[in-house]
């Protein structure tokens, strides 16, 4: 259980929000409450060599930066320790880091892998798997939540989209789980560029593959893709490959995770949704909230600001707080209480405008299948032991829930 830090002016000014130590171990409602109220576009100054940056809490505010990508550019880079750290690599030439025609154009070919139509195969596949996991989990009477469930459901689902072999998606678990966070307090930065780096080169040589052997997949969309009469390069397909796949297993593994956990703690929600008076499209949308897997999102100012008596300059780095503005009390009716029924629930887990998450529908499903499951077969979630954080400042939530599932009795 993550202890609650104490939020006043003063922990404001000594906070370190770069330390995914701070975020693991602490409960930071009290520090986001204060931010919305007091400081709602926050300097956090310097430290370590690197530059400070703006600290945005509050939900209209960051919704408002999101639809601003003229003010608010994203292709500097999305993540803070990246910004940190000079931008990203991959800045326009992956579509999660890049604005304005070309972010269009490419966003553009890859919504084709992602409607609801282009899904419908995957959103079976993934409801079989589902419920054979549970009743694995089930028989074993221990299990791993988060490892032997939630792991398996959008690796399966991302990896068969991008047509990763079965073989490898392993692989592919331990490196993304380790390039914007990771499962040990001890991991350095050298080892989240090392794993990015496994995932490039895996991808460069699936590329070749597939050049050589099309195959139904996006990979093989993006080798034969053309944006203005010209193919992609080879860094532009194999970065979007990164960002799919980063983007498809590690965040919803999370707000799974992150569901199940707060279901097992709130035993009258889990027995309401289980009777069938909590509707599962609302369920699925306050675990998605709650969980909140992507904690911030980051920006570059492209000109100079002036927002809540705070000057913004250009090239300044501003980090919008989903985490927060997921619990802000000005949209949200009692928003530090875990309510399935909760509507309205405008949540910002998906952020919104032009980089509006790409993979929601199928991050949906995958959360409504595993609810569905869990609502069909399974009578009680009992924890088993301390659920085990994730070490970063990005990615909030459980790379370990050790729990026992309880059949339905027949």
């Amino acid at each position: 259980m993550k202890a609650e830090l104490e939020a006043t002016p003063k922990t404001l000014d000594s906070l370190d929000l770069t330390r995914p130590h701070l975020h693991a171990h602490y409960d930071l409602s009290a520090v986001w409450r204060l931010l919305r109220e007091q400081r709602p576009v926050h300097w956090h100054p310097p430290g370590d060599g690197k530059p400070g940056f703006w600290v945005v809490t509050r939900h209209e505010d960051i919704n408002a930066a999101y639809r601003n990508p003229t003010t608010f550019g994203s292709s500097g880079g999305n993540v803070l320790d990246v910004m940190l750290e000079g931008g990203d690599s991959a800045s326009g030439r992956m579509v999660s880091v890049s604005d304005g025609q070309y972010h269009s154009e490419v966003r553009s070919l890859l919504m084709k892998a992602f409607t609801p139509q282009a899904l419908t195969r995957t959103a079976a596949r993934v409801e079989h798997a589902v419920r054979r996991l549970v009743a694995d989990a089930i028989e074993r009477e221990q299990c791993d939540f988060a490892k032997e469930i939630a792991a398996a459901i959008p690796l399966q689902a991302i990896c068969d989209l991008l047509g990763v072999s079965e073989q490898d998606r392993r692989f592919i678990l331990e490196q993304t789980s380790n390039t914007v966070g990771s499962e040990s307090p001890t991991a350095t930065s050298a080892d989240a560029w090392k794993a990015k780096n496994e995932i490039l080169f895996y991808f460069a040589e699936l590329a070749d593959r597939r050049r050589a052997e099309p195959a139904a997949d996006v990979i093989t969309m993006l080798v034969d893709a053309r944006i203005r009469g010209r193919l992609l390069t080879d860094d532009e397909i194999i970065f979007n490959c990164y960002s799919l796949v980063l983007g498809g297993d590690e965040t919803t593994r999370l707000a799974i995770v992150g569901g199940a956990c707060a279901l097992a703690d709130h035993p009258d929600e889990w027995n309401r949704f289980r009777s069938g008076r909590t509707d599962l499209d609302q369920a699925v949308e306050e675990v998605l909230r709650w969980a909140t897997p992507s904690m911030h999102q980051a920006r570059l100012a492209r000109e100079d600001v002036e927002w809540h008596g705070a000057r913004i300059a250009e090239g300044d780095i501003v980090t919008l707080w989903n985490v927060s503005g997921n619990r802000d009390e000005r949209v949200f009716d009692r928003p530090d209480e875990f309510r399935l029924a909760r509507t309205p629930n405008r949540h910002l887990t998906f952020a919104a405008g032009t980089h509006f998450c790409l993979g929601a529908h199928l991050a949906r499903l995958e959360v409504a299948a595993v609810l569905r499951a869990l609502r069909d077969m399974v009578r009680r979630i009992e924890p088993t032991g301390e659920p085990q954080p994730v070490f970063s400042n990005f990615l909030g939530g459980y790379s370990s829930l050790p729990v026992r599932l309880h059949p339905n009795r027949k």
